[in-house]
């Protein structure tokens, strides 16, 4: 079976969206980072050092999410160019590992959902438990 250039071009569009997507989450831990700064600074007694290892581990994933993200472009360009010049075998290799690369993307991204989901559900407990007193 060969493989067509337009095949690894196929991913293009979902791996930018993802990159742009990726990026949106990037921006908005890093504005909750800056908003958990304020608050530390005007309220020094705050007990802030879960949301902020959460926020870390956060950063890290995000990082990571991109990395294999645009590892995942780069290696569907480098395997569109493998077919191009007409080294299937090569190119069919690269696009392998470049769908790897978005299969490692996409698992981070899963485990970055699931932690900022439990960040999310300590700080509705916060609020249930304030609001009840």
């Amino acid at each position: 079976m060969e493989i067509e250039i337009s095949t690894p071009a196929l991913l293009f569009p979902a791996i930018s969206l993802l990159l742009l997507a990726y990026t949106n989450r990037f921006l908005t831990t890093g504005q909750l980072i800056r908003s958990l700064s304020k608050q530390l600074k005007d309220n020094k007694s705050s007990n802030l050092s879960g949301q902020i290892k959460n926020l870390k581990k956060r950063v890290e994933l995000t990082k990571w999410m991109q990395f294999f993200g645009a590892l995942s472009m780069l290696l569907c360009t480098l395997s569109m160019a493998c077919l191009f010049l007409g080294y299937y075998d090569l190119g069919k290799k690269i696009f392998g590992l470049s769908l790897i690369a978005m299969t490692g993307s996409l698992c981070i991204s899963i485990w970055e959902v699931y932690i900022s989901s439990n960040a999310l559900n300590l700080e509705l407990k916060d609020l249930n438990d304030k609001y009840k007193s």
